[in-house]
């Protein structure tokens, strides 16, 4: 059964909140982080990203950038901008997007049930991106942005957070320039944090949502503290790292689109008579949204296209098979249109759903993509099947908003 402990965190004073809480590190580019932080040197990117507060001409994972970070975290802390909490606690973050909002706990996991598998993961993770986020830990001491958990539903655990948000006053309370509210709380009733506690002790598993190389990183810089500590006793700081943790049914997984360069030779007539072989197709006078399983939308020459898969297509009890991204990917992106690798292929992109189907327009009717498929968003639950079955996703299957903002909370290794 996974750990979920209370910890000391440092956190914004109020006043700074709204300039410090940033984007993560790896949604942005450097230049687009840049632009970001004009005219607020508070803005945790400069933690996340150090590199923009360095030459251009300095590597990403040169030693000085990682040593930068160090400075700017510590900076914040000399400052008084971030301060520590008097004692540990479990927290509550709350996201508020479009009129919606979603509520996780935020505390401390067990390096140990990375490496037991009661942390379960959904996608492979990059030997160079893992040793960037481990030694940004490294040098830091710090993990600076939470990774994003989620678990199966508890009613208990629900009422608790609902009552301890409606009976108290947010510590931090801020809105970031997309319009996503950020507000948190420090659970201070020392019953219902040991009750929270023993609620997640007696949860099966925990599963990674978001923040793969974040996980990773904390769980190898732990082991390398555990190793060089001739009295390891299991207890140090360095033993756990930050997570945030909702229950499944908070999360919003926006579907997750593609855009492909051509028809790989095929003309528009004979692509489409190869795609009555796999769906159904009927042509629609607007943007098409798929609204379930089975069912895609396609973008081509300022046409839209419902397209639903064949029954023979959707049998399919594996549950990464039956994905509607990958089986779009077997039997129209590689067999039709040339997409061996999704990871790998310069023929395709991906086009995350907050931008909506104007931007799959764009992308066509521009000339750069000539066709465009709409999926219907992956679910919570293929995700948490998937863990289970101890398989991988496919890549960019899975996009979720609003995005956890890096600086709300920081945790020191020792």
């Amino acid at each position: 059964m996974p750990v979920f402990r209370p910890f000391r965190a440092f956190r914004p004073k109020q006043e700074f909140a709204q300039k410090v809480a940033a984007k993560p590190y790896d949604i942005l580019s450097s230049d687009e982080a840049r632009e970001e932080v004009k005219g607020n040197p508070l803005s945790f990117l400069h933690i996340g990203k150090p590199e923009i507060d360095l030459d251009r001409s300095i590597d990403l994972y040169d030693p000085r950038v990682y040593q930068k970070a160090k400075e700017n975290l510590q900076k914040l802390i000399d400052d008084k901008i971030i301060v520590e909490d008097p004692e540990a606690y479990l927290y509550i973050y709350a996201q508020t997007m479009d009129g919606r909002t979603q509520y996780g706990l935020v505390g401390c996991v067990d390096k140990e049930d990375y490496w037991s598998e009661n942390i379960k993961k959904h996608e492979k993770t990059r030997k160079d991106k893992e040793e960037d986020r481990s030694e940004h830990v490294r040098v830091t001491n710090a993990h600076s942005g939470p990774v994003f958990l989620t678990m199966p539903d508890n009613k208990e655990l629900n009422e608790i957070v609902a009552r301890t948000v409606k009976d108290n006053k947010p510590d931090n309370d801020l809105v970031d320039n997309m319009g996503v509210k950020h507000t948190s709380w420090a659970i201070r009733d020392k019953k219902d944090s040991e009750r929270l506690q023993e609620i997640l002790k007696n949860t099966k598993y925990f599963y990674i949502a978001d923040g793969h190389h974040r996980s990773a990183a904390g769980a190898i810089v732990g082991r390398e503290r555990e190793k060089a500590n001739p009295n390891h006793t299991g207890d140090e700081e360095y033993n756990y790292y930050m997570a945030v943790l909702f229950p499944a049914s908070h999360l919003l997984i926006m579907d997750y689109n593609r855009v492909v360069v051509d028809l790989n030779g095929a003309t528009e007539e004979e692509f489409i008579e190869k795609m009555k072989n796999i769906f159904t197709i009927e042509k629609v006078n607007a943007q098409y949204k798929p609204t379930k399983r089975g069912e895609v939308g396609m973008y081509l020459n300022k046409q839209w296209y419902k397209l639903n898969f064949k029954p023979e297509y959707t049998n399919v009890t594996d549950p990464v098979e039956r994905l509607d991204v990958s089986l779009l990917q077997k039997h129209v992106l590689q067999p039709f249109l040339g997409v061996d690798d999704p990871r790998t292929c310069n023929r395709i992109d991906f086009v995350g759903g907050i931008r909506g189907l104007g931007e799959l327009e764009r992308r066509v009717d521009s000339g750069e993509m000539q066709v465009a498929f709409s999926m219907y968003p992956t679910s919570v639950n293929d995700l948490m099947d998937i863990a289970d079955a101890g398989a991988i996703m496919p890549p960019k299957s899975t996009w979720f908003e609003p995005k956890l903002a890096d600086g709300m909370f920081v945790h020191f290794m020792e």
